[in-house]
């Protein structure tokens, strides 16, 4: 990912801290402190807080100022469980719309995936490209822009604890699913592979 300005790289770093946990809830944001931290001076810092508030990430209490907004089940938690919600949908539509040539692209990047060493630096980059050729093939430009939002506080790509042949034995189910336009069962695969449970193992034993 590509950053325009000082304060978007401030701004992604932010974030990253506050979704991961490092910054905890009702934390202070101090703006001398943050510049300091990230070696920039204290206006793309500003900048990086008035764009995190607007995220609702950030919030701005009257005696403290800036502070990290509280969630209760956890930032990492939230975030799983609203993809839980949107990715299937995104898998719905795509279902209705998808392209022969976008099918392509799909199974030619799970094969990618699937030719990588477990723990290759790689699959990450391919993973994302691989959920957001969903995305886009669900021809919602609404739902791609809050998927981008989501991802953007996931730099390095959701945190499975599964096995990168588990997951592209998942993907692969995914693209039959989408093949033959079947949006119940696309969105019930999707479902089980972003709340990382073995759709694979649990549809062959018939659970």
């Amino acid at each position: 990912m590509q950053y325009s300005s000082k304060s978007d790289i401030v701004c992604a770093m932010l974030r990253e801290l506050i979704i991961s946990g490092e910054l905890a809830p009702s934390e202070p944001l101090r703006q001398r402190d943050l510049a300091a931290r990230f070696g920039v001076s204290q206006t793309p810092v500003r900048e990086a807080l008035r764009k995190l508030e607007s995220e609702g990430l950030v919030i701005n209490d009257p005696h403290r100022g800036a502070v990290v907004a509280g969630s209760r089940n956890g930032m990492v938690s939230d975030n799983s469980q609203i993809r839980a919600v949107l990715e299937p949908l995104a898998a719905q539509l795509a279902a209705r719309a998808i392209t022969d040539e976008q099918l392509a692209l799909l199974r030619q990047l799970n094969g990618q995936m699937e030719a990588l060493p477990e723990g290759d630096e790689r699959y990450g980059a391919l993973n994302r490209e691989f959920h957001f050729a969903i995305y886009e093939s669900s021809a919602s430009p609404m739902l791609l822009s809050m998927m981008r939002l989501l991802w953007q506080s996931m730099p390095h790509g959701p945190a499975v604890t599964r096995s990168h042949t588990t997951s592209v034995d998942q993907h692969s189910a995914l693209i039959e699913a989408l093949a033959a336009r079947d949006p119940e069962r696309t969105a019930e695969i999707t479902r089980s592979h972003i709340l990382d449970t073995s759709y694979v193992e649990s549809h062959e034993t018939g659970a």
